[in-house]
């Protein structure tokens, strides 16, 4: 049997986009904008939250696509294979950084969860509801990996749904997880908390981005925008102001989300319509035109995204003595947040880097053991199948 081959290279690079952006606003954890001297400067870096959704979108598209590719090709889909692609992409990484934190702690104070009940959920991946019913995890290295919780969430539902429904019963959990996301915001808003909201971080709420990833994957069905790069242009910066709009007009934020029960729905519904915008923008972009070190930095993106905030925190809080005297010596005093910012981000790409070349990969090569649809390198070394790519 020979299977073709499905990769698709600019989506390496939205993932280092979404990446970027949520760099971006991670960094004012460490460096605060203040709104009233900076009112638009703050609210398009706030706009860096919405990066999350994307890798949501975009996970569930391929998830579901190379589901129902094997399944064509097959007849079936394999339960043990999609887990274990799933286990040795995501845990081995996940653990070492999430553990690996929890050690740091004992030395480095406020970098890892100290709660052992949390260390089970986390381990568990329910990192995401224990930070529902406990607010963030005072440390800020840890936070980012409520959202690989809710992605492990949908990876156990996805291909029972897609074995047992087929296509059609997935269309119909994607409709259904999409109004239950509309009810719930209707309910936050009507309910406001007082402090910490756990909107941002339950599942439900979230799960309507990873339904629109699953209804894209059918309703294209392998199909891909044939846009003018103008377009393409358009459809990026008409995404970024659906979420500036839901941002600003529509109270739709992570940490301090203040809608009312009216402009709730339509501000997450601007999020999604951004969110899906900037998707189909970037898919089908010929390849021939991305910078393969892009490319690249996509492809080790779980990893950046996973350092970053440790990253950060080195630089900007144990380390902001030495990142002054830095700046002095460069007579670069002004430059101190510019400087430190510029190393953050080649100390997290040289991790990442290391991490993907060193770690991951001999993990990578065990899960091309269990690829029915290639995708990448994965399939290397595997003379069964025929990699038909599409560079």
């Amino acid at each position: 049997m020979t299977i073709k081959r499905y990769y698709r290279p600019e989506l390496d690079v939205l993932r280092f986009i979404a990446f970027m952006i949520v760099f971006i606003v991670h960094r004012m954890d460490f460096i605060p904008i203040d709104p009233a001297q900076h009112y638009w400067l703050y609210n398009i870096c706030l706009l860096g939250d919405f990066g999350v959704p994307v890798f949501f979108l975009l996970s569930a598209f391929l998830i579901t696509e190379l589901l129902f590719r094997e399944s064509d090709e097959t007849g079936a889909i394999q339960f043990k294979s999609f887990y274990m692609r799933r286990i040795l992409r995501i845990w081995p990484l996940y653990f070492l950084v999430f553990y690996g934190l929890v050690l740091l702690n004992r030395f480095l104070p406020y970098t890892g969860a100290k709660d052992p009940a949390s260390w089970l959920a986390f381990t568990l991946f329910a990192g995401n509801w224990w930070i529902c019913l406990h607010s963030w995890i005072p440390a800020y290295p840890v936070d980012p990996l409520w959202s690989i919780s809710v992605e492990e969430q949908f990876y156990i539902a996805i291909p029972l749904i897609a074995f047992f429904g087929r296509r059609l019963g997935v269309k119909a959990v994607s409709l259904l997880l999409i109004a239950v996301s509309y009810g719930l915001v209707v309910v936050y808003a009507l309910h406001p908390p007082n402090g910490f909201s756990s909107q941002w971080t339950n599942s439900f709420v979230q799960f309507q981005f990873f339904a629109a990833g699953t209804l894209l994957s059918i309703y294209l069905k392998g199909r891909v925008p044939q846009w003018h790069p103008a377009l393409r242009l358009l459809g990026v910066l008409s995404g970024l102001g659906c979420w500036l709009v839901a941002s600003v007009a529509f109270g739709v934020q992570a940490d301090t989300p203040h809608s009312t029960a009216m402009q709730a729905p339509i501000g997450w519904a601007l999020v999604l319509a951004g969110t899906t915008l900037i998707f189909l923008s970037l898919l089908g972009f010929p390849s021939k035109y991305l910078p393969r070190p892009i490319v690249y930095l996509g492809r080790i993106s779980y990893g950046l995204y996973l350092f970053h905030e440790l990253v950060y925190f080195l630089i900007f809080s144990t380390g902001r003595v030495w990142l002054t005297r830095l700046t002095h010596a460069l007579h670069l005093v002004g430059w101190r947040n510019g400087l430190g910012t510029a190393l953050a981000f080649c100390l997290t790409v040289l991790t990442a880097h290391t991490s993907y070349q060193m770690y991951e990969k001999p993990f990578l090569r065990l899960k091309a053991r269990f690829t029915i649809v290639p995708s990448r390198d994965e399939s290397r070394g595997i003379s069964r199948l025929l990699i038909v790519g599409n560079e």
